[in-house]
């Protein structure tokens, strides 16, 4: 199959995209060999697994991915549902220590930029012999999970994780299946996604699971060609979609605890003292928060479009700091829950996009079938949370770089002007502010002074440099323009 035209675009006028690039230290080319290797695993003939060809699956992407991780098909059953869950076998392609294991461990995972993604694995793989693209037969891990009728795994038994080859029945975006579920013809695989993820989303406010919807800007094409930031907000079908995957990656961490062996995605629970001072925040924004009521309980009523809702969801952030990767081989971690889930979790369903979950997925193997965990994959479990919180530090690295280089050059030339922002979080103590523009929906720093966390106020805009992509803004007047505005102005 030849391999999809898809490496990084040319940016137009404005945006240096391979800059920023260079100076985070992405390299956009792999070596001869590495790309060699992925060329001859991509031309072999399937691997002979069990066929599961007959199941229903789809993938739901943005429209443009061709980095297929994962496909799914829902179904009801008796006593509850069913989730079938393939996810894509790159174990299949990539050969322990060799030239195409060891450059992956250099990346640690794909980059993304506005103008396109430089993969964790050549794209002869990444986006053709190994994704699940539509109508082809692909080898994956899938993964079957029974569910009672609250949405919870019904016991360890429920949960089996198989080697198979299946076939995508269709690839859908976001938008096109949230518009087919709004109308009632949502494809049949995935008719049960919303009854399913609202099951998921209660079970994970039962756990005190924390998810902040703060609206996202996000770097799109303008119809000049030129780069601009919109502000959108997360669609139903996103977090529904979300919480499958957030199924199976509790589900894996269940079971490498029981094994004794794996490696976790964790994240310290929030301290007594840190929510005590997330409650105070709710008084000075006037948010309602009842006695009985948890930090996750008050989160999920909030629409992060008003100001002060956002103001105390920006709070809320703080409750998720620290996250990283804990490898054990033998007596499980003391600390192996993840705060954010509300439970111990594991990543295992990107491996075409991240290093981590080739190895997670190939611990849940060997333990469900009972075997022994692969000696290359015991033997990389210490040097696994490293790669991967160094690549994680890349890509944020990136992601603020192309925000800041996007906002500098929207706001170029605009100089001296006022623009109404909302306030996010102010810090007195160190005379700091985050604020957000309405339009364009630029994140800014500016002096805190007569600023108040939850209103809208007017910024004047000093400076905007491209070159560097910086940019200043200080408060025009400390005076709330209107605290019932929406971010979008």
């Amino acid at each position: 199959m030849p391999v999809p035209a898809r490496s990084v675009a040319t940016p137009p006028p404005g945006v240096d995209f391979d800059a920023i690039r260079a100076e985070v230290g992405i390299e956009t080319e792999f070596p001869p060999e590495v790309t060699e290797q992925a060329r001859r695993a991509a031309a072999e003939p399937p691997p002979e697994y069990p066929d599961h060809t007959d199941l229903p699956l789809v993938t739901i992407d943005p429209p443009d991915s061709l980095d297929l991780d994962q496909a799914v098909a829902l179904a009801r059953t008796d006593d509850g549902y069913r989730v079938w869950y393939a996810i894509a076998d790159v174990a299949a392609f990539v050969a322990p220590d060799s030239p195409l294991d060891h450059e992956a461990r250099r990346r640690g995972a794909t980059m993304y930029s506005p103008d396109g993604s430089v993969p964790l694995h050549p794209r002869e793989l990444s986006e053709a012999a190994a994704s699940l693209l539509p109508d082809l037969r692909r080898p994956a891990v899938l993964w079957t999970i029974d569910l009672d009728r609250r949405g919870e795994p019904a016991g360890p038994d429920a949960v089996s994780v198989r080697r198979a080859l299946v076939r995508s029945r269709a690839k859908l975006d976001y938008a096109g299946v949230q518009a087919d579920l709004d109308a009632g013809r949502a494809h049949p695989s995935i008719e049960l996604l919303p009854e399913i993820g609202s099951l998921r989303e209660a079970a994970g406010r039962r756990r005190q699971a924390l998810t902040l919807d703060l609206p996202d800007a996000e770097v799109v094409r303008a119809p000049d060609g030129h780069w601009t930031l919109e502000l959108r907000s997360i669609l139903p079908v996103e977090r529904y979609n979300a919480q499958i995957s957030l199924l199976t990656g509790t589900c894996a961490a269940a079971m490498m605890i029981r094994g004794e062996v794996g490696l976790l995605r964790t994240l310290p629970a929030p301290s007594a003292q840190q929510v005590e001072v997330l409650r105070r925040a709710t008084g000075a924004l006037g948010i309602h928060w009842p006695a009985d009521q948890t930090a996750a309980d008050v989160v999920a009523r909030l629409d992060g479009s008003l100001p002060r809702d956002a103001a105390f969801l920006e709070d809320a952030v703080r409750l998720l700091r620290g996250a990283g990767y804990t490898a054990f081989d033998g007596a499980p971690p003391e600390r192996s829950e993840h705060g954010g889930v509300g439970a111990p979790y594991a990543h295992v369903t990107a491996p075409l996009r991240r290093l981590a979950d080739r190895f997670g997925s190939e611990i849940c193997l060997a333990l469900d079938e009972g075997r022994p965990v692969p000696d290359w994959v015991r033997t990389a479990l210490p040097e696994l949370p490293a790669l991967m919180s160094a690549a994680d530090r890349k890509a944020s690295t990136l992601a603020k770089a192309n925000q800041g280089a996007v906002s500098a050059f929207l706001l170029h030339g605009r100089e001296g002007e006022r623009f109404p922002a909302t306030v996010l979080q102010v810090e007195p103590e160190r005379d700091r502010a985050v604020v957000v523009l309405h339009e364009p929906p630029v994140r800014a720093n500016c002096s805190a002074d007569g600023l108040v966390e939850g209103t809208v106020v007017a910024v004047r805009l000093v400076s905007a440099d491209p070159a560097t992509h910086k940019f200043l803004v200080e408060p025009a007047d400390g005076t709330p323009r209107d605290d019932a505005a929406t971010l979008a102005g």
